[in-house]
């Protein structure tokens, strides 16, 4: 799938260095939306520390805790339809959809900027981000972005990176303008999800199509390590899904869509040292307010084509604990698949990826409050505005 790979690897070269003279003297970094410049230095003290000065990777994310740029934005969930090419906006105080936007081919996840300022769209197979205002809720002019599947930040704000699953390849662009800056080739078939260490220093990627983890260090941009997942795990088999730390850093929480659990990672070793079985099809993977619980979806199929009204679920997982303390079941079947709790931690917004709704739980009790009809195939929504200093991507992965 990646034809530079095939090439040679002089290309690859070739390709790296062209990349990273094109990006020369336009680089922009940015600042957080508190202001100020994060890991200026690779570690976690001051970054993601609590006044005792222990780990906490989500002591900024606590509920209603906005900074100033995200408290102006107008309170919106925004619902990617990947197979209508839309994207329905829901009121989240009326629970209604009061418009729905055509955005391009295939748009996969809305992702909030670093510095909070824009949410993206992305529009994989139009190969364009379309901007949203987050203050008002309207669309911009799109950006060509080669094959943008998923879209992270590094947690310095030095870089965006473009996940370009379908070429197996990661590409390092401008935070603000989206030019390129660098093209890293991986071994990672299926590239699409990741996690950053709590020093900032390196990240952890999902590897979906061939069951592996790719380790990248993000001070030179290459990778440092894969990690081959065993097929005898849960249910068995090995496809790797979301991925989110543990509040200490300690460990990475790994949602495969075959094994039916979380593997649990050791982020510095790289090497498994757990598995929850949760529920069939595990996918996504959100942290409460305050991170001591984890909210995982259960797709109800292990496939990736599949029907509705399928065995859909959300695990509550005890991160420390490492076992699932509650399971909440999703009437008539359906496909929790991606999402965000709310700001103020009372309810965690999923998409049904094969039933064309979204599902809105109570937090507190763990029942599903609202049903709401979208487009087909919805992936991954945004719930904005949410709680935090910066944002590292993907549907708002907070810190």
């Amino acid at each position: 799938m990646n034809t530079v790979r095939r090439i040679g690897w002089w290309s690859v070269a070739i390709v790296a260095v062209g990349a990273a003279a094109c990006g020369r003297g336009k680089h922009h970094a940015l600042a957080a939306a508190d202001g100020k410049r994060h890991y200026v230095s690779y570690e976690a003290a001051g970054e993601v520390t609590d006044a005792a000065g222990a780990i906490n990777i989500y002591a900024a994310t606590g509920a209603n805790a906005l900074s100033a740029v995200a408290a102006r934005a107008k309170p919106l969930v925004y619902v990617p339809n990947s197979r209508s090419g839309t994207v329905s906006v829901i009121d989240p105080a009326t629970y209604s959809v009061v418009r729905t936007v055509p955005t391009g081919a295939v748009p996969q996840h809305v992702v909030p900027s670093y510095d909070l300022s824009t949410l993206y769209v992305l529009n994989n197979s139009s190969s364009t981000l379309t901007p949203i205002d987050p203050n008002t809720g309207e669309l911009k002019r799109a950006i060509h972005v080669d094959d943008p599947y998923n879209l992270y930040f590094t947690p310095d704000g030095q870089f965006a990176i473009v996940v370009a699953e379908g070429r197996d390849r990661l590409d390092f662009r401008d935070p603000e303008t989206m030019e390129l800056i660098d093209s890293i080739p991986t071994k990672c078939d299926g590239i699409d999800h990741m996690e950053f260490t709590d020093d900032g220093r390196a990240m952890i990627a999902t590897c979906e199509f061939n069951g592996s983890l790719l380790k990248l260090d993000l001070t030179t941009r290459r990778p440092i390590g894969y990690l081959q997942l065993d097929t005898t795990t849960g249910h068995g088999g090995a496809m790797p899904q979301d991925i989110r730390s543990s509040p200490d850093g300690s460990a990475f929480f790994v949602a495969d869509m075959k094994a039916n659990g979380v593997r649990i990672i050791d982020p510095v070793k790289l090497v498994q040292v757990g598995f929850i079985a949760t529920g069939t099809g595990t996918h996504g993977i959100y942290p409460s307010r305050n991170g001591r619980l984890l909210y995982v979806t259960n797709r109800g199929w292990n496939t990736l084509k599949a029907r509705p009204h399928g065995e859909g679920s959300i695990s509550v997982v005890d991160p420390i604990a490492r076992r699932v303390v509650g399971t909440w079941a999703v009437p008539g079947g359906g496909s929790p698949d991606m999402g965000n709790v709310t700001a103020n931690g009372r309810e965690l917004w999923v998409s049904g990826r094969y039933d064309r709704e979204v599902y809105v739980f109570d937090t507190a009790t763990g029942s599903l409050t609202h049903r709401i009809n979208v487009g087909k195939e919805p992936h991954g929504l945004c719930v904005w505005p949410q709680p935090g200093r910066y944002s590292l991507g993907h549907t708002g992965n907070m810190r």
